[in-house]
């Protein structure tokens, strides 16, 4: 599939199936757009994955809002947010909810001046960047989401003994999501559930209802 099927595939899923509307699907292609102008100075993505970058950074990042209870919780924190996946494609999806907020953990500079950046473009209200690392921060949103951020153990750990409870926590799993688990699995003390991402059937999405 080329780029361009790429994007109408991923834009279609997007509003049928994820109920981003018109103005939130421009203000996906306008950050998408952004990504990849300064994609051509900075590394914020992988060269190899920008002509997939509808797929592989959008849409997997826009799946997460089938997880998150809006109505019930007003918060999340993306720990690791890198170019903004999949913190500012939340930000976008919740900007037009005024009881929801969004905070993004970044250590990178170069990501941190682009993130802010697009947040001004966009006019993203709901948002707050942390620019040094989340451990320097007290954590205390209902929802952490975690893609390409750090090892399933130490993820973990992090939930149990640095954020507040309860929460809820989402870990964006490759193929050797289950192999990771059970690894991890002992010393896993919630309750957990494991969904297939709608992006790479062999990926996953763990799903910790983190209570103690």
């Amino acid at each position: 599939m080329n780029s361009s099927d790429s994007k109408v595939k991923s834009k279609l899923v997007l509003a049928k199936n994820l109920n981003f509307n018109d103005k939130k699907l421009e203000l996906v292609e306008l950050f998408t757009q952004e990504v990849l102008n300064y994609n051509q100075k900075y590394n914020l993505i992988s060269r190899s994955s920008e002509k997939d970058i509808w797929n592989r950074h959008v849409l997997d990042s826009a799946q997460l809002v089938k997880h998150i209870d809006h109505k019930n919780y007003n918060s999340l924190a993306d720990l690791g947010t890198g170019a903004g996946f999949p913190g500012i494609l939340l930000s976008i999806f919740y900007n037009d909810i005024l009881t929801f907020h969004v905070k993004l953990y970044e250590k990178s500079q170069v990501k941190v001046k682009f993130i802010n950046f697009v947040i001004g473009k966009l006019g993203l209200s709901n948002v707050d960047v942390y620019n040094n690392d989340y451990q320097s921060h007290i954590i205390d949103t209902d929802y952490i989401v975690c893609r390409a951020f750090k090892k399933l153990p130490e993820i973990l750990r992090i939930s149990r003994e640095t954020m507040k409870k309860p929460h809820k926590l989402i870990v964006m799993l490759g193929k050797s999501a289950q192999d990771e688990l059970n690894k991890a699995s002992k010393g896993m003390i919630y309750k957990y559930k494991l969904v297939s991402s709608i992006t790479e059937s062999d990926s996953k999405i763990l799903l910790v209802d983190a209570t103690k």
